[in-house]
């Protein structure tokens, strides 16, 4: 099913959970790299999302339960950087890349315990955590 009108915006019920909670152009890439993936991909869905949020990842971070453009365009992690097929892990839409302070300070807005001695991997660990909890929550609601 498509996940953008024909006029060009996402479809709100279309997108996932921290998607409706994010800004119209994290909607709009979202929808619009999905909607060409299913035809790149001959309607290969789990391919599409996977392009789409890769997509989304060099314009945006996760923030939380929500997506938040990001200070440089790029890609976001290791993984991101060499493509599909490299091993290295995701960072789960954590911007890894960013500098130790920004991963800090998103540290420090989402409460995370032990900030303040963590290095710049251990605060990317725990960001991922802190956004998988407060997805979750919000899911709940």
């Amino acid at each position: 099913m498509p996940k953008s009108t024909k006029s060009g915006a996402a479809k709100h019920s279309e997108l996932p959970s921290t998607l409706q909670r994010s800004d119209e152009k994290a909607q709009r890439t979202y929808a619009h790299t999905y909607d060409s993936a299913m035809e790149q991909y001959d309607g290969d869905e789990r391919r599409a999302n996977q392009t789409a949020f890769a997509a989304l990842k060099h314009t945006h971070e996760k923030v939380g339960d929500h997506w938040e453009p990001k200070q440089e365009w790029g890609p976001s992690d290791a993984h991101a950087e060499r493509g599909r097929d490299d091993p290295h892990p995701t960072a789960g839409g954590v911007d890894a890349n960013a500098s130790k302070e920004h991963l800090y300070e998103l540290a420090r807005r989402l409460d995370v315990k032990g900030r303040s001695s963590m290095t710049k991997d251990e605060l990317v660990q725990a960001l991922q955590k802190a956004n998988d909890r407060a997805s979750a929550r919000a899911r709940a609601d």
